[in-house]
């Protein structure tokens, strides 16, 4: 090992968010794509030159998260996209991304770069093998995309579900599109949800 790296702050966000709905039901989405803050205690461990850089591995645990060779035994998933800064302010994730791991700065007293510092920020994670949540219909992920399920969570919310049903409650609503604008939705669309993107609207049926 090069040198030793903290990960101070670790958060696994499959939490949903939802908005009141009105006239054809808008539900609100979009907090999913923004990382919400958290922490857990984490070993300070590193594995390569950039702490949890693209195509590297993490470990499960049940309280921390720990850099490991992609090889190892004990890897359990794989960082697909690496941002510094505000996660608030930041890219959201690649569609497909299961969870996102929290990063806050650290300034150890070496590294393997010279510079004494891990930088905040998040790295968008994807399970090494099955379920992978970030799947369209997965019932999980930071994010909501088109094939995702959603079910009234009650006080005109809603939240995302698996869309077979499993693990959870039954799915009501299925997203089957994304488009610029709500009039380019479907007339038989019966819910609109907030994306991220260039197309922000999801055009959501009843099932």
């Amino acid at each position: 090992m090069r040198g030793t790296r903290a990960l101070l702050g670790a958060l696994l966000t499959a939490a949903l968010t939802a908005a009141g709905i009105t006239g054809c039901r808008t539900a609100s989405e979009t907090a999913k794509d923004r990382p919400s803050t958290g922490a857990t205690s984490t070993r300070p461990i590193g594995y390569g030159a950039e702490f949890l850089a693209v195509d590297e591995c993490s470990s499960f645990g049940t309280t921390s998260f720990t850099e490991v060779p992609c090889t190892s035994e004990r890897a359990a998933a794989r960082v697909i996209a690496r941002y510094d800064g505000n996660p608030s302010h930041g890219p959201a994730c690649p569609a497909t991304t299961d969870f996102v791991l929290h990063i806050s700065e650290s300034r150890p007293a070496s590294d393997e770069d010279g510079d004494g510092a891990v930088p905040q920020g998040y790295a968008c994670m994807r399970n090494l093998e099955p379920p992978h949540p970030g799947d369209p219909g997965g019932g999980g992920g930071p994010r909501t995309i088109v094939g995702d399920c959603v079910y009234g969570a009650g006080k005109g919310q809603v939240r995302e579900t698996a869309c077979d049903g499993t693990g959870g409650p039954p799915p009501e609503y299925q997203v089957t599109s994304a488009v610029a604008r709500r009039a380019q939705c479907p007339k038989s669309t019966a819910l609109y949800v907030q994306l991220s993107g260039s197309r922000p609207v999801g055009c959501a049926r009843r099932m």
